[in-house]
C-alpha cells in the first residue's frame, strides 16, 4: 500500500481524505495558505506536517477535544475563537457538532526567521505557549479579518500583504507565550525612506514583497514593516495600495488606455480586480471615473 507524504498543511486539506469539506483556498506564492472549510461532526485528526497552522471557529457552540501539540484539552468553543496546531506533531482533534473553519498556515521555512526577530529570539515555534485549547485575540482577528478581505479583492493576497499580515499575527502570538518586545526606534533613515518607495514606484506592476523593500532599505522584514509605518503613516502595503490608485487615476485621465490594461499596468490581475479596489478607494468605477474628469466643464453666462 502507497503511502502519501504531504508537503505542507494545504496540500494535505485540499488533497486529502478531507478536500470535500474546503470551501475556499488563497495561497499567496508560498508565503501564507488561507483555507476555509465546513466540516461535519466527528475527527480532524491529521499526519505530522511542517506549517504552524493557525484555526479560527467561525460559529462557535461546539465542544474541541483532543491534542494539538500542547497536551490534551477539552474546551466549549466560542464564536472567533483560535486554536493553534504544531508544526511537525500529528494531530488529534474531535469536534462534537457541524463547524466552519478558516485556517492560516505558515510554511516555518519561510517563518522561522521572522518568528526568531518577533520574539528578540527567545521563542521556537515549539516553545510558543498556545497549543492547549482554544484562545482570543481581537489583534489576529483583526488582522486575520483584514487579510481575508483584501484577498477577496485581490483575488489572492499579495506576497506584500501575506507577509506584512502573517508578520503582526507572528509578533502577537509570541506576545501571547510570553515574549518580551523592544520597541521600534524611530522610523526609517530618509534614504531607506526613499529608496524604498522609488522600489515600490518602480516595480508597481509586479507583486513585491516586503523581504525585497526589506532588503532595499538593509532590514530584516519584521523591523521594516513596523519601521515604515512609523515614517510613512502607513503600513507598506496600504501605501502600495495608494500608489497604484494615484497611477491608475493618472492613466485613466490622460490616456485612452483599455480598463484591462491600466489594470495590469499598476498590478492588478484583471479589470474586475482593479474595479473592486478603485471602487473602494475612490467611490466610483474607473469607467465613471474616466467620464467624470473628462466630462466638458459648462460655465453659465
Amino acid at each position: 500500500m502507497t503511502v502519501v507524504v504531504y508537503s505542507c498543511f494545504s496540500q494535505w486539506y485540499t488533497e486529502g481524505r478531507d478536500a470535500s469539506y474546503v470551501r475556499t483556498k488563497k495561497s499567496s506564492g508560498g508565503v501564507l495558505d488561507l483555507l476555509e472549510v465546513n466540516r461535519p461532526a466527528g475527527e480532524m485528526d491529521h499526519p505530522a506536517l511542517p506549517d504552524l497552522v493557525l484555526h479560527q471557529d467561525m460559529l462557535g457552540g461546539s465542544r474541541v477535544r483532543g491534542n494539538a501539540g500542547g497536551g490534551q484539552f477539552n474546551v466549549r468553543s466560542a464564536k472567533g475563537s483560535f486554536y493553534l496546531a504544531a508544526p511537525d506533531f500529528a494531530h488529534t482533534i474531535s469536534v462534537d457538532n457541524s463547524h466552519q473553519l478558516r485556517a492560516l498556515s505558515f510554511p516555518l521555512a519561510q517563518w522561522q526567521t521572522v518568528l526568531n526577530e518577533a520574539s528578540n529570539g527567545s521563542f521556537t515555534a515549539e516553545r510558543l505557549q498556545l497549543y492547549k485549547g482554544s484562545f482570543h485575540s481581537p489583534t489576529i482577528q483583526s488582522s486575520l479579518r483584514n487579510l481575508w478581505a483584501l484577498g477577496n479583492e485581490e483575488g489572492v493576497p499579495s506576497r506584500l500583504l501575506a507577509r506584512a499580515a502573517g508578520c503582526e499575527i507572528l509578533a502577537e502570538l509570541c506576545r501571547l507565550s510570553g515574549a518580551s518586545f523592544t520597541s521600534a526606534k524611530g522610523g526609517l533613515a530618509p534614504w531607506a525612506e526613499r529608496r524604498s518607495q522609488e522600489l515600490m514606484r518602480a516595480r508597481l506592476s509586479e507583486d513585491i514583497t516586503l523581504d525585497e523593500l526589506a532588503a532595499e532599505a538593509q532590514l530584516s522584514p519584521f523591523h521594516f514593516a513596523r519601521m515604515f509605518k512609523q515614517s510613512v503613516g502607513v503600513p507598506p502595503r496600504v501605501y502600495l495600495t495608494q500608489l497604484r490608485m494615484e497611477k491608475a487615476c493618472e492613466l485613466l485621465e490622460q490616456t485612452d488606455l483599455p480598463i484591462t490594461e491600466i489594470a495590469l499596468e499598476v498590478g492588478y490581475s484583471s479589470n474586475q480586480v482593479l474595479a473592486r479596489v478603485f471602487t473602494k478607494h475612490q467611490h466610483m468605477s474607473p469607467s465613471e471615473y474616466r467620464r467624470a474628469v473628462r466630462a466638458p466643464v459648462c460655465f453659465s453666462t
